[in-house]
């Protein structure tokens, strides 16, 4: 039988979006951002995106496909991000999500995707499959989210869940019914668990899809973007405080320790041992 994804608007309460993306391990919602934000993303990023390789060749073994334009690094590249990535009701299901196994989280992987015409579907995968020392069904690692910058739709690409999957064993395979296309109109968010099935669908269109990904895992994990390269301590001195504790620039319990005096004292970023999320 198959599991629809839930649908939910930014007016829905946080406990629904919360209980049903745990039901299915993934949800959409609806008019996350404004046309003017978007545009003001596309604008931010293009000299990135129109920068990106994008192979016209393509070998199946790849778990890129090509005809796509991917660029990471997006809290050094643009600050029309930033409300994205700190956003109230996504962080709030990372609290309610992730918060069970740890006591703050953390940004994991930014990331702009274009798919563009003829490109083939992605291997589905997990967004846990990196930490393999648990065992499959695993615990709540990761919280992802794609904002949609354009239309989502099966022909161009929608990217494809397995609602449910999250509960599967590891041998499970999903059938072809149970594989479904994260329809939804721009300005739409989806949501999905770190132990969802998931992958980009194949672009059947002329149009190319426009997508962001921001993905949040607790605080003691390693992050799978290194944001300590992509944004030096000299230009996380430059963002809000908020920034730089999601991005990782915060002790987590006794995690993370550094020395000052090896940083600049003139911009030295602020290092608190609480989450932004944790101050009253």
């Amino acid at each position: 039988m198959k599991t629809p994804i839930p649908i939910f608007s930014s007016l829905d309460s946080r406990e629904s979006v919360a209980a049903g993306l745990r039901e299915a391990g993934c949800a959409v919602i609806t008019d996350m951002t404004e046309p003017e934000k978007r545009q003001a993303i596309t604008a931010e990023l293009a000299e990135h995106v129109d920068a990106a390789e994008l192979k016209t060749s393509d070998d199946s073994g790849d778990f890129y496909p090509g005809l796509t334009r991917r660029i990471t690094a997006l809290v050094a590249r643009a600050r029309s991000v930033d409300d994205l990535i700190l956003d109230p009701s996504v962080n709030a299901m990372c609290q309610d999500i992730l918060h069970e196994n740890c006591l703050n989280h953390q940004l994991h992987v930014s990331a702009a995707l274009v798919v563009g015409p003829g490109a083939r579907a992605q291997e589905l995968h997990r967004e846990e499959d990196s930490f393999k020392f648990f065992p499959v069904p695993r615990p709540n690692l990761i919280l992802a989210t794609m904002w949609a910058i354009s239309d989502f739709r099966a022909e161009n690409g929608a990217t494809l869940v397995v609602p449910g999957s999250h509960r599967w064993e590891p041998d499970r395979i999903p059938s072809p019914h149970e594989i479904i296309p994260a329809e939804m109109p721009a300005g739409s968010t989806l949501l999905w668990l770190g132990g969802t099935l998931h992958g980009a669908g194949a672009n059947r269109s002329q149009d190319w899809r426009y997508g962001i990904i921001l993905t949040y895992s607790l605080g003691w994990l390693r992050q799978e973007e290194n944001q300590y390269l992509d944004v030096p301590v000299d230009l996380a001195a430059e963002l809000s405080p908020e920034l730089r504790q999601i991005i990782g620039y915060e002790m987590y319990d006794a995690l993370g320790i550094y020395d000052p005096s090896v940083t600049s004292p003139a911009k030295k970023p602020a290092v608190k041992t609480r989450s932004y999320r944790d101050s009253a």
